[in-house]
């Protein structure tokens, strides 16, 4: 079946995209650059008229978010379905469903392993999650909006504000899950490869959270890092959805040149596998994605992240703070946790 569902169906026209011209050019130094669309791509393909690298069956488009769509919701793209990152996702910890539960969503979704799925959102962090986990799924066609939600808004295309599109449910994924189990490891994973010499872990947080001046979350107590990993960087250390060190100021993925650079500054190279992680699970899987753009196919996402390490006192941490320095967010003795917070990053 080429084209969207039948529940994406209807085609909406946006002046601003109708010409070949305004298309941008995919990008020439992504090997993978086709999984990174543009928003005038992504206007001409939902009003029916001819682009490059068109999807070759059925496609559905996800506005990605935490929680479910309600009415004061800013507002989605056209012809977007609505996901609720919860859905692929496990309490307490947000590690990724079991596989049957994880097939029954997809199908309810209307996602196949040959479907064509593009993802946007507000949170870039919250879009690639899903991404890294449909690649794990086997969906064999994933692309990101470059830019997310706000891209959308800044190339002056509308947006929707009335309630998503419904997904269309399909009776079979068509692969046995998961059909890419290489990409998301787990602790026992991450203390093989801490004691493996050609492999790489790697902090996908902030500064001051890499060296232990705060956790990044309230939910997560536990200040410092995994001991033996590099500095992968993120952004802003007040928030949790920040990727800054890898986006322009258009909120665009930088040049691959850039993050090539400030990687190889941490030994972070594409000739050793490479397994990134972050606080549960969003920042990290939005680096796999960049870096499976570029070309690295030797990748992983640690599942569970500094949330489920640091839970584990037999697990190597490292608090890279002067000594007698009392970092910010510093738990008082004795003080219970707080509450698990329902988003991840």
């Amino acid at each position: 079946m080429h084209g969207p569902p039948a529940s994406q169906s209807a085609r909406v026209f946006f002046p601003t995209a109708i010409t070949e011209s305004s298309e941008s050019p995919w990008r020439a130094d992504l090997p993978r650059a086709r999984q990174l669309v543009a928003a005038p791509w992504l206007a001409r393909l939902l009003s029916g008229l001819p682009v490059s690298a068109a999807p070759a069956r059925a496609w559905c488009l996800f506005e990605v978010d935490d929680g479910d769509w309600h009415a004061g919701h800013p507002g989605h793209v056209p012809g977007a379905t609505w996901f609720d990152t919860n859905l692929l996702e496990l309490l307490p910890i947000w590690n990724r469903l079991p596989d049957t539960l994880l097939l029954q969503r997809l199908q309810a979704l209307g996602i196949r392993h040959d479907t064509t799925v593009v993802l946007t959102g507000r949170h870039l962090t919250a879009a690639a999650r899903v991404a890294q986990l449909l690649l794990l799924a086997g969906v064999t066609d994933v692309r990101l909006l470059d830019g997310g939600t706000q891209a959308w808004q800044r190339a002056g295309l509308p947006l929707q504000r009335d309630a998503p599109q419904r997904p269309n449910p399909v009776s079979a994924f068509g692969l046995h899950l998961p059909a890419c189990p290489h990409w998301l490891i787990d602790t026992a994973q991450v203390r093989a490869i801490l004691d493996h010499p050609e492999a790489t872990l790697v902090s996908i947080r902030s500064h001051d959270e890499f060296m232990g001046r705060t956790s990044g979350y309230a939910s997560i107590p536990a200040l410092g890092d995994i001991a033996g990993a590099r500095w992968g960087r993120a952004g802003a250390s007040d928030d949790m959805n920040c990727m800054r060190d890898f986006h322009t100021s258009q909120g665009r993925m930088k040049p691959a040149a850039e993050i090539l650079r400030f990687w190889r500054d941490e030994g972070i190279r594409a000739d050793r596998h490479v397994a990134f992680f972050c606080g549960t699970g969003w920042r990290a899987s939005l680096a796999f994605f960049y870096a499976w753009l570029m070309g690295w196919d030797d990748i992983s996402v640690y599942d569970g992240g500094w949330l489920e390490w640091s839970a584990d006192p037999r697990n190597p941490t490292i608090n890279r703070q002067p000594a007698g320095h009392t970092p910010r967010g510093a738990r008082r003795p004795g003080a219970a946790p707080s509450g698990l917070l329902p988003v991840g990053a």
